[in-house]
């Protein structure tokens, strides 16, 4: 008895491709829909973070005299937030590990979650006092980054340009604010104590730097109403009463004591500013919601549109007959040597030409658009990738090696990215 032969698999053809194409991109739109949430949840634990961090130093710096029961609250709403984002997480997990779109973003993902399993114990010795101020900064600051950096590796993931550069508006406009969050706890520590010694002069100067290389990105990527609530800021008469008070952090000497009480203006000051900041975050969150939920849409129908086209097209021509192909090689060709295509009309073949060709101007202009979002994407990694290098290699810290890279740069006459680059090429070349 013969076995019944299993039918042979349907040959795709061009158009399934091209169908197949629109709806990868489709399935990258609604995965960065759902991405959106997660990035608003980050954004705001992380802000509550930086809150909680503000208020455990000052607890730690006054001995635990001054916002204890401040600081307790603000555990309390990380906590909530922290539910917000483990539900997000939760909702987004499947696309995230049944098709992952990267590597990097998951082992991100793994580290940030690493890090808050971490935060009850650190709560536990701020409470106990069992840690020092700058301890508790530093480790507060490091789970802070790895949030970010989630935001950071998602940006990296986005293929439509308008999206992806809304991200990199939003990653930056992040870091600035964490780096304005660590000046106010420098500035704190300085004020509180009465005086800032160089190292802390230093530190305070770094921050000041590093936020306004991060915003300068962040004004180049960023939508108009964002960058009207920035502009609001930057005029704001606080900006001058920071500008003033990070002058004597900057230039007082040992000899010259400060007024212990402009610590709490200090913090006043700064707490207000990144609220401003946060409420810029939201801006830029609430336009990349709506700009996903746009993009979605017009693929979806782009989408359907094709199909229809390409379904008409499939169907029989109303004067249906074979497309005759001359073919030509080298030799000369002999007569009767032609191709008759097999039902493929002349309609047909010119269509499905014309849209494969379509997709792929299109694309490409995508991609094109993309290079810049890119490209300041790259520029941080390289940054990143050249201060560690100068770390090892000179066993300095953190701070210097920014220094260090940013006088390279002045020496030379040249941007921070370039001789970035040409650090990282040099240790690649030196293995």
């Amino acid at each position: 008895m013969n076995a019944k032969r299993a039918p042979a698999p349907k040959i795709p053809s061009s158009g399934d491709y091209l169908i197949a194409s629109k709806s990868c991109e489709l399935m990258n739109l609604q995965y960065f829909l759902q991405m959106g949430k997660l990035v608003q949840c980050i954004s705001n634990l992380v802000h509550a973070l930086q809150c909680e961090r503000g208020a455990s130093n000052v607890f730690l710096g006054s001995s635990g005299e001054k916002f204890a029961r401040e600081r307790q609250a603000m555990v309390e709403a990380s906590d909530r937030l922290r539910g917000d984002f483990d539900q997000a997480l939760a909702e987004i997990h499947q696309e995230l590990t049944a098709h992952p779109v990267s590597s990097r973003l998951l082992n991100q993902l793994a580290s940030a979650l690493h890090g808050l399993e971490g935060l009850p114990e650190l709560r536990r010795c701020v409470a106990s006092r069992t840690i020092t101020a700058a301890s508790a900064t530093e480790d507060y600051s490091g789970l802070i980054h790895s949030l970010i950096a989630v935001v950071f590796e998602a940006a990296d993931t986005a293929v439509d340009p308008t999206i992806a550069g809304l991200l990199v508006a939003m990653v930056h406009l992040m870091n600035g604010k964490e780096f304005c969050g660590q000046e106010r706890a420098v500035g704190s520590a300085g004020f509180s104590s009465g005086q800032f010694d160089r190292a802390l002069s230093q530190r305070m100067m770094h921050l000041i730097e590093a936020q306004e290389r991060c915003f300068e990105v962040f004004t180049s990527f960023a939508d108009e109403q964002s960058l009207v609530l920035w502009q609001t800021l930057r005029s704001h008469a606080r900006e001058a009463e920071i500008e003033k008070l990070r002058q004597l952090g900057a230039s007082i000497g040992r000899y010259k004591p400060l007024d212990p009480s402009l610590a709490d203006s200090w913090f006043g000051l700064m707490s207000e500013r990144m609220d401003e900041l946060k409420n810029i975050e939201d801006s830029v969150e609430g336009c990349f919601h709506a700009r996903c939920i746009e993009r979605f849409a017009d693929a979806r129908n782009s989408l359907a549109h094709q199909e229809t086209l390409i379904a008409s097209l499939d169907g029989p021509e109303p004067s249906s007959q074979s497309m005759l192909v001359l073919c030509e090689s080298a030799n000369e060709t002999r007569a009767g040597e032609t191709w008759a295509s097999e039902g493929v009309g002349q309609q047909f073949g010119r269509s499905i030409f014309d849209l494969v060709q379509e997709q792929a101007r299109r694309l490409q202009q995508m991609t094109d658009e993309l290079q810049s979002a890119r490209e300041a994407l790259e520029d941080r990694k390289t940054q990143e990738k050249a201060v560690l290098l100068l770390m090892d290699h000179r066993k300095i810290s953190n701070d210097e090696a920014h220094r260090v890279l940013r006088k390279l740069a002045m020496d030379q006459g040249r941007k921070l990215p370039e001789v970035a680059r040409a650090l990282v090429s040099m240790a690649d070349v030196l293995k």
